[in-house]
């Protein structure tokens, strides 16, 4: 199975899919709880307070999807003489770090 990145997709391994999709589960449900505490008038600060639970989770994902593109997708890319890669990859991490 290739971990090559070819016009703007990427296959992924069973596991790899897994653990993402699984990770994304975990924060969805996460956001519905934030959802339904704003519905039930929560407390601001409990709110918040998940609501910075969520974040950190979504940014958790972004390191390990990040991580697995740089091991993946960059390195293949270099190695192919695709060095308009590296300037993607700046782009996107100035993003992130908004």
């Amino acid at each position: 199975m290739s971990q090559e990145c070819c016009h703007k997709t990427k296959e992924r391994s069973p596991e790899e899919h897994r653990k993402l999709v699984n990770r994304l589960s975990r924060i969805e449900g996460q956001i519905r709880g934030i959802k339904r505490m704003v519905e039930e008038d929560a407390y601001c600060i409990d709110i918040l307070i998940q609501a910075a639970a969520a974040n950190a989770a979504l940014n958790s994902f972004n390191k390990e999807l990040l991580s697995e593109h740089i091991k993946t997708c960059v390195t293949n890319d270099i190695k192919a003489g695709k060095e308009e890669t590296v300037d993607e990859l700046v782009a996107t991490i100035q993003k992130l770090m908004k």
